[in-house]
């Protein structure tokens, strides 16, 4: 294949076409409003875990700005949520400077809904809807991140030591990571994206819920749990779909969030994020009480489609 062809054949083209007009019908018709805003930013995400991609703009200033693709349009929808926009989807590119290859490109297509007035068993029960709708796939099942560490890898992921940990991941064979990491939150993300994942939602989609507290940035303490949080996220034949929250509103707690992210952004020698100072202030003002949560469409259309890569779905794709 010459080297400007397109990454698909136009007939997946004209599928993936047929999907996008489903989603747009399923909300249409729960009446959830579609928006867009700007994939430019002045401020971008602090997690430790994501990276974005950033671009200088010259503008009227006297000197250039730098700003930041999203990695999710969050923020933005938060505060449209704040100014009374009521439910919202967007089917929007978003952009992470992460590696390439099967289920990763630097830019992708998402699905972001809110629902005002739902937690997150009730956008949970939404979703499921919309899986069996594109994916023709049978009614999705749920289990609780401990549940999951419990039943795959024999471990309590809450009561486990540093040392537990990291003597767990020397046996699954990442001795070299575990012998230098010291934080507990990067070990347990190390074997639940490399030991559990790839075990999970096999015949059906599955619903991992109840993450830690301490990798929960945007979602809530579990009122019932303060180990836990209100959120979950989606995954089907080892993929990982989606990731959801019933929404944090309290200003105070989230900055103090943003600051903390700061300091381990520090502590592992990575740029300083300049935190969404409007985002706190729309909180501020007052968040409806929601849930929302983002999907990753390249990653649904390929399996949709029953294709292996998510290059296979995109029109262009970057390698």
């Amino acid at each position: 294949m010459q080297s400007w062809q397109p990454s698909c054949s136009i007939a997946t083209l004209k599928k993936r076409a047929e999907l996008l007009a489903r989603i747009r019908q399923f909300f249409a018709q729960k009446q959830v409003l579609e928006v867009h805003t700007p994939a430019l930013s002045i401020a971008s995400v602090t997690d430790v875990h994501l990276h974005a991609l950033c671009t200088q703009v010259q503008g009227q200033q006297t000197k250039p700005q730098t700003l930041y693709l999203q990695t999710s349009p969050e923020f933005y929808m938060k505060r449209l949520l704040c100014a009374g926009s009521g439910c919202i989807y967007q089917i929007n590119s978003a952009f992470r400077n992460e590696e390439v290859g099967r289920f990763h490109q630097p830019e992708f297509l998402m699905l972001e809904w809110y629902r005002v007035g739902f937690n997150h068993h009730d956008l949970m029960d939404e979703m499921e809807e919309l899986l069996e709708l594109i994916l023709n796939c049978k009614t999705p099942t749920r289990i609780t991140y401990c549940e999951a560490f419990e039943t795959y890898i024999k471990l309590n992921p809450f009561d486990a030591s540093l040392d537990q940990l990291r003597s767990c991941a020397t046996k699954q064979g990442f001795a070299e990571i575990a012998e230098q990491e010291t934080d507990c939150d990067t070990l347990l993300q190390l074997l639940f994206s490399l030991c559990i994942e790839p075990q999970i939602g096999q015949d059906a989609p599955v619903f991992v819920t109840d993450f830690p507290a301490s990798q929960s940035a945007l979602a809530r303490i579990n009122p019932h749990d303060p180990r836990t949080s209100s959120r979950f996220e989606v995954y089907y034949k080892g993929v990982e779909l989606a990731n959801g929250f019933h929404e944090l509103q309290d200003a105070q707690e989230q900055r103090q969030r943003f600051e903390q992210d700061q300091a381990k952004r520090e502590a592992l020698g990575l740029p300083h994020i300049e935190m969404d100072t409007q985002f706190l202030q729309a909180l501020e003002s007052g968040l409806p009480d929601c849930a929302g949560v983002a999907l990753g469409l390249d990653r649904l259309f390929m399996l949709a489609l029953n294709h292996q890569d998510i290059r296979n779905v995109q029109s262009f794709c970057f390698t």
